[in-house]
């Protein structure tokens, strides 16, 4: 089943670059969540999201909202990636696709004409309602940071 915004967001548990586990459910009441999924670490497209979430996570923060990344890569992958960049929020590992499966967003893809199952690049916002307020299919990384915000500026 699709998801939609307006309704409420899937709960989820993963191992984060923490060390510990998130549990979505523990932020309702408390901050907003910008839930992006993402392919794999250190390739262009995910790197330059990543990134230009980092370089915008003080706006982010003033909106009382909590950045995630989550991909099928392993703990150790999203390490090395996130010091590699310097990334300030966390990465999660879903290895098992729990969470990828319940959002939707493990999807067949199709590249110089083979098709594989994969990753769609998708953020959600997430309010402190737990709600899906706002999705982003088939994220486009150029201007995605901007779009975003505009969204998170609407929930304060």
């Amino acid at each position: 089943m699709a998801l939609i915004e307006g309704k409420p967001a899937p709960d989820f548990k993963l191992p984060s670059t923490s060390g510990k586990d998130v549990l979505l459910s523990d932020f309702k009441k408390k901050k907003n969540v910008v839930l992006y999924f993402y392919p794999k670490d250190d390739t262009p497209g995910c790197t330059q999201e990543a990134c230009d979430f980092r370089d915008s996570l003080k706006q982010v923060s003033r909106y009382k909202a909590e950045v995630f990344g989550v991909s099928a890569d392993s703990l150790v992958a999203h390490q090395k990636f996130q010091k590699k960049y310097g990334l300030p929020f966390e990465l999660l590992s879903d290895e098992g696709k729990d969470a990828i499966q319940k959002y939707g967003v493990w999807k067949e893809k199709s590249m110089y004409g083979r098709k594989y199952m994969g990753i769609e690049r998708t953020t959600f916002v997430i309010n402190q309602k737990g709600k899906i307020v706002k999705i982003f299919p088939k994220v486009k990384v150029t201007g995605h940071i901007e779009q975003v915000l505009e969204v998170l500026k609407g929930l304060s």
